[in-house]
């Protein structure tokens, strides 16, 4: 039988690359890019061949399974869960709402029915006690966008592929394909800047894959980024690059910024960032007088210690620069699906509305810090968390002081977990409800397409007959949260809007719902009548995707403060201005730091099950600078103890100037001994899990994320192997 050729979108990271996937026998025989694709132009990663894999894997989970004192053994769908809605609600009907919480993984997002089923299930749960990935990701960035703007939701994104100076800060699109900054095309795009005849700067404390795509790569002392932002500010302000006339139209509090600044000149900040104060002067003066130019940050920025000040001062300097809401600047989205409206219409964009019950951190966007788990569930008391809902998430890997977290789960009355795997975190679920696979279901990236540096839609088919018996995300959780509410005695507020949610996705299925929220869009009937508009049945019939034009002019649309212009000088923010010059003064006297580092080839801990993408060499080893092995008696080869406050690991050591002298850098993601025996490919993977050595009581104060990069650690030459 010759191959049926589908075209769809990967979903394993945020670059929404188009793929071409050929069936034969209702098997997957080949994937590779869609060269016709609107968005990602034919480029795609070792991720996107992959899924071929993960479909196959014979670990993964098929059928609802319970634990039992012999281990996992099947049961039935109805008895799955209905055992899940019954423990659940008598939780909450003995202990309170809050005695119940959820966790939402990052590979939720990549679908539109987990992502809808999923704000489903927190409305009939009616918890305070939500918790996603963000807080080890995006939060300060949410955060930041909110006090500026007014929305959290909006997000001002590079428009890469008209930029004549592309201005980084601690990130590595080249092995993440964007964050928060859907890429599509990555190496095109990236190299397309200098291909252009622009600029490409990077500042981060690695040498990182990016780092090749750029003119000039500069390292800088981890958390140092909002003092080097300053910096360039200050120049900017002090030499007047600016059009002063211009940002008073657009923006308040410009004399209170500048007048912050101006504390914090080039010469004052050179030594503590690293960065030779001509060097930052030189930066600012290009950047300012730039045609079209645009600064961006990530990861780096958000896991520091001042990740909330550093992510609103990237959008400082391109708002004073004149660097904004204009072609090749920092522009906003115009999604096909605009859930931004929704998520405003919902209440899912605000901070600081409650606070966790034990250290008293802010919630932002309705998710508390993943940092407070632990210490909410080994807590007694009124809204002790009791029982756990934890869809498509490992946050015993992907959080600090996982082991901590692991040892709260193995002590709850009732967990259950949404998930394909048994991993390092759902061996503790009494029951694990497993969706089906991405290439079983149909696909549409809500939240990336509001991210992205193109505007396009892509609707994608499903390639592969599901087995039977089987379920996709939506229907596991609006079944399971029919359930829930079926169960509840006095139905809350929030449980009868989400009854009336749930009978609307009954009714028209994840696909029905998405048609909607197309038809109601700015390309939709309800803006262009008369069958000129986007619909569902539409954008099926474009295999390739829809190209919907280059981002443009969204001021208007996207600034929600009560002036209607951007909040320059949001005080909330501003007050850890003097905590950043602490910082400075001290940084001088600190020893060695920890940060992370990712690969092309990984997608946090679920990508380590696959043998294609873990074969080659070891991506797991501690990278260190010359002079500090040199001062320790350290060499490449050895196997070093690194240890911080809450722990230690033993792993393997590299010696390499791609990181900055007092840094070293461990991936995250690593070390699958707790589940050998059901993720039987990655237990092979060498590694240790650098979350078992960041602290989960070291947050960025403003929004209690987890500072991951910037961790104080010793080393020392392990000839012994470290307590269990």
């Amino acid at each position: 039988m010759a191959a049926t050729v589908h075209f769809r979108t990967c979903n394993v990271c945020e670059a929404m690359c188009g793929m071409r996937v050929a069936v034969e026998d209702n098997r997957v025989v080949d994937i590779r890019g869609d060269r016709d694709d609107v968005f990602s132009r034919g480029h795609i990663c070792p991720k996107g061949p992959a899924m071929r894999e993960l479909q196959e894997d014979p670990d993964r989970l098929r059928f609802p399974m319970r634990r039992t004192a012999s281990g996992f053994v099947r049961v039935s769908w109805d008895e799955a869960l209905s055992e899940a809605a019954e423990r659940l609600a008598a939780l909450q009907r003995e202990h309170g709402p809050d005695s119940v919480a959820m966790y939402l993984g990052n590979p939720s997002a990549h679908g539109h029915g987990a992502l809808l089923g999923a704000v489903l299930l927190g409305m009939a749960l009616g918890t305070k006690n939500r918790f996603d990935s963000n807080s080890q990701d995006a939060n300060p960035r949410i955060y930041a966008a909110l006090q500026m703007f007014g929305a959290a939701t909006s997000l001002t994104i590079p428009d890469i592929d008209h930029t004549d100076y592309f201005l980084v800060f601690g990130a590595n699109p080249a092995a993440s394909g964007g964050s928060i900054m859907t890429l599509g095309d990555v190496r095109g795009r990236l190299s397309g800047v200098r291909e252009r005849g622009g600029k490409f700067i990077l500042f981060d404390p690695r040498k990182t894959e990016t780092a090749g795509f750029a003119d000039e790569h500069h390292f800088i002392r981890p958390g140092s980024d909002a003092a080097l932002l300053l910096g360039m500010l200050h120049v900017v302000f002090e030499e007047n690059l600016y059009d002063a006339g211009a940002l008073s139209d657009i923006a308040d509090g410009v004399p209170e910024l500048r007048a912050i600044a101006a504390r914090f000149s080039p010469e004052r900040v050179s030594e503590p960032t690293g960065v030779p104060a001509l060097v930052i002067r030189r930066i600012a003066r290009e950047f300012a007088r730039a045609r079209r130019a645009v600064a961006y940050g990530r990861m780096g920025l958000s896991t520091s210690a001042f990740g909330p000040l550093s992510s609103y001062l990237v959008d400082a300097l391109n708002i004073v620069t004149g660097h904004f809401d204009r072609p090749g600047c920092a522009m906003f989205p115009t999604p096909a699906a605009d859930v931004v409206r929704v998520a405003r219409m919902m209440g899912l964009g605000g901070h600081g509305r409650f606070r966790s019950r034990v250290r008293g951190l802010p919630e932002v966007g309705g998710n508390l810090p993943a940092t407070t788990m632990a210490e909410e569930m080994e807590t007694p008391g009124p809204g002790q968390i009791r029982g756990f809902v934890v869809i498509a998430g490992n946050p015993v890997l992907s959080v600090p002081n996982g082991e901590r977290i692991g040892r709260a789960f193995a002590n709850l009355d009732f967990m259950v977990a949404v998930d394909i795997y048994l991993n390092e975190t759902t061996r503790h679920a009494h029951l694990v409800l497993p969706p089906r696979y991405a290439l079983e279901r149909s696909h549409y990236d809500l939240l990336f397409h509001t991210l992205a540096v193109r505007n396009t839609a892509k609707w994608s088919a499903p390639v592969i007959e599901a087995p039977p018996d089987t379920k996709d995300d939506a229907e596991i959780l609006v079944d399971l949260v029919g359930r829930i509410l079926g169960k509840r005695l006095t139905p809350s507020p929030l449980g009868a809007a989400a009854e009336r949610m749930v009978a609307l996705l009954n009714k028209l299925g994840a696909d029905g719902l998405l048609d909607v929220l197309l038809r109601m869009g700015p390309y939709g009937d309800r803006f262009l009548p008369f069958g000129k508009g986007l619909n569902l049945e539409k954008l099926k019939k474009a295999e390739h995707g829809l190209d919907l034009g280059p981002l443009r002019p969204m001021f208007r649309e996207r600034v929600r403060t009560k002036t209607g212009k951007v909040r320059l000088a949001p005080p909330e923010i501003l007050a850890d201005v003097p905590r950043l010059e602490r910082f400075l003064d001290e940084v001088a006297a600190a020893g060695l730091v920890l940060i992370g580092r990712r690969h092309m080839r990984n997608n946090n801990s679920w990508m380590h099950n696959v043998p294609s993408l873990v074969k080659g060499p070891d991506r797991s080893m501690l990278l260190v600078h010359p002079t500090d092995a040199e001062r320790l008696g350290l060499s490449s080869g050895a196997r070093v103890r690194v240890r911080s406050r809450v722990g230690e690991v033993v792993v393997g050591m590299a010696v390499t100037e791609d990181v900055m002298p007092g840094v070293v850098s461990l991936p995250h993601g690593h070390g699958h001994a707790a589940a050998a025996d059901t993720l039987r490919v990655a237990a092979g993977v060498p590694g240790a899990n650098a979350n078992a050595i960041t602290d989960d009581l070291d947050v960025e104060p403003l929004t209690g994320t987890a500072i991951l990069n910037g961790v104080p650690v010793t080393l020392e030459v392990a000839e012994t192997a470290p307590p269990s």
